[in-house]
C-alpha cells in the first residue's frame, strides 16, 4: 500500500504519513482504471491480542446502495481525492461483519472511550491512522476535544490526537468483544475507579466494562466493594442467582454481608444457599447486626495471636496474611490462653521491636474496644480521639469478634452527595 503525501494528508518531515478518519470518510474508492467505485463509509480494524495499535484490515465503501468490503491489501494508494485500488475489480457481495472486527466510525467514532490516564470516559471526536513501516495502517491515536487542527501563521499546527494505547474502546459489539484479549489496559486502574467509572457510565458501557473485569473474579470483587450501595444493587439485580453468588463469594465478608442486605428480599436466601458453606455461616452471623452498629461495619479479617508471641513470629504471621485485609494488619492484637483480647501493637511498633521480645512485654495492655451494638458516632469519636487505624470489636467476655477499619468509617460517614463530585486527574506511570 503506498501513499501520496499530499494535502489533507501531508505530514511533517520524517514523520510517517498519517491519516484523520473524519476527512477519510469524504473521500471516494477509485479503481485502476481511474472509475470511481463509491464512498468510503467506514475502515474496519481487528485489536490485537497484546493490546498494541489495532491494524487496519478493510475498508467499507458503499456503491449505490450496497455496502461493500474492500481488504486492505487491494488498496494501491491514498490519495487526496480517494483511494485507489489495485485491481479494478471489486467484490460486490454486501459486506457482513466479521467477529472481531471493529468498525472506526461506527463503533469509534463519536462514541466514548475509556481514559487509563485519568480514570474517565471521553468522546472520541475524531481518529488518527499511520502508515505501519512494517506495511499497511494502524490505529494510532484519538482526538478527544472538540477542538479541530489550528494553525495560525508563525505557529506549528495543533496536533490534538493522543495515543491510542492511552485509551480502552468501549465499542458495543458482543462478537467482536468476545474476541478482544480481557483486560488489555483495565488493569492499570484501581477498583475505586473503575467503580467510579461504573457509576458514570450508560447501561452498555457498564455491561461491557463488567464483561471484562468478570475475567478477573477478584478484581471484580473489589470493584463490587467499591461501589455505592445502590449501584452495586442495581448491577446484582442485572445478574443471575449464580452469577451474584459468584460475585459476592468473593468479596469480604463484612462486603458480602452488605451486598446480600441490598438484594430484594426473597432473592436472599437464594443467593446465600449458593456460597460456600464457611462464607455463607460468616455473612449470615454479619447480617444479624444493624448496620448502623459496629457490628454491621466490622469485618472478620483479624489478626490476633497468643501473647507469648514473639516479634520475629509475629512479623513473619504479617507475611503470612496473604488473604487478610491489608487495612486489618495494621494492628496485630494480642490474647491470653483463654481467647481474651490482652493487648495491641501497631506494625510500625513490631517491626523497630526486639525480633525476641514477647508481644506481651510490647503490646499496649490496654486497648481501645467496643461491642458490637455501639453506634457509627461512638466509633468515629474513638478512632479520632486516640488516632486509630483500627478497632477491634469484642463481645461481653472481651473476645474479639471483628475490627473495624478507618475506611470502613469514612465509607459511613461521608455525606453521600460528596462522593459525586469531580475528582482531581489521576496519572498512572506507564500509560502513554
Amino acid at each position: 500500500m503506498s501513499f501520496t503525501a499530499t494535502p489533507p494528508f501531508a505530514t511533517g518531515p520524517g514523520e510517517p504519513p498519517r491519516l484523520v478518519l473524519s476527512r477519510l470518510l469524504k473521500t471516494a474508492a477509485i479503481d485502476a482504471r481511474g472509475q470511481r467505485l463509491g464512498r468510503l463509509v467506514d475502515v474496519i480494524v481487528r485489536l490485537p491480542a497484546d493490546g498494541g495499535y489495532p491494524p487496519v484490515t478493510g475498508l467499507v465503501a458503499e456503491l449505490g446502495r450496497r455496502r461493500v468490503y474492500i481488504p486492505a491489501d487491494v488498496v494501491h494508494a491514498w490519495q487526496p481525492d480517494g483511494v485507489e485500488l489495485a485491481s479494478a475489480r471489486v467484490d460486490l457481495r454486501a459486506f457482513q461483519r466479521r467477529e472481531g472486527e471493529v468498525l472506526l466510525r461506527a463503533d469509534v467514532l463519536g462514541h466514548r472511550l475509556l481514559d487509563t490516564t485519568t480514570a474517565r470516559l471521553v468522546h472520541a471526536h475524531d481518529i488518527e491512522l499511520t502508515a505501519d513501516p512494517a506495511g499497511g495502517w494502524v490505529l494510532s491515536g484519538v482526538d478527544v476535544h472538540r477542538l479541530r487542527w489550528l494553525h495560525r501563521p508563525g505557529h506549528h499546527p495543533y496536533h490534538p490526537f493522543r495515543d491510542w494505547l492511552a485509551f480502552e474502546p468501549l465499542i458495543g459489539h458482543q462478537p467482536s468483544l468476545r474476541a478482544r484479549h480481557p483486560l488489555t489496559r483495565l488493569r492499570r486502574l484501581k477498583p475505586a475507579e473503575l467503580a467510579d467509572l461504573l457509576e458514570d457510565a450508560s447501561a452498555p458501557e457498564q455491561r461491557e466494562i463488567l464483561t471484562q473485569v468478570h475475567t478477573d473474579p477478584e478484581l471484580e470483587a473489589d470493584v463490587f466493594e467499591e461501589l455505592d450501595d445502590d449501584q452495586q444493587s442495581h448491577l446484582l439485580a442485572d445478574r443471575t442467582d449464580p452469577e451474584a453468588a459468584d460475585v459476592i463469594t468473593h468479596m469480604r465478608a463484612d462486603d458480602a454481608a452488605d451486598a446480600i442486605a441490598g438484594l430484594p428480599h426473597d432473592r436472599r436466601r437464594r443467593v446465600l444457599a449458593l456460597l460456600p458453606d464457611e462464607h455463607r455461616i460468616t455473612v449470615t452471623n454479619l447480617l444479624s447486626y444493624h448496620t448502623a452498629t459496629a457490628g454491621g461495619l466490622m469485618g472478620v479479617d483479624i489478626l490476633a495471636l497468643p501473647d507469648d508471641t514473639t516479634a520475629r513470629q509475629a512479623i513473619q504471621a504479617v507475611r503470612e496474611a496473604t488473604t487478610t485485609q491489608p487495612e486489618a494488619l495494621a494492628t496485630i492484637y494480642t490474647l491470653d490462653p483463654g481467647g481474651r483480647l490482652t493487648g495491641a501493637i501497631g506494625l510500625v511498633t513490631l517491626l523497630q521491636a526486639d525480633p525476641a521480645a514477647s508481644l506481651h512485654t510490647t503490646a499496649d495492655p490496654d486497648p481501645v474496644t467496643v461491642t458490637a451494638d455501639a453506634d457509627q458516632i461512638e466509633i468515629a469519636t474513638l478512632m479520632a480521639d486516640y488516632n486509630l487505624s483500627t478497632l477491634p470489636v469484642v463481645d461481653d467476655d472481651r473476645h474479639p469478634i471483628g475490627v473495624i477499619t478507618i475506611d470502613d468509617v469514612l465509607d459511613e460517614t461521608i455525606p453521600a452527595n460528596w462522593r459525586h463530585r469531580e475528582p482531581a486527574p489521576h496519572h498512572h506511570s506507564g500509560a502513554a
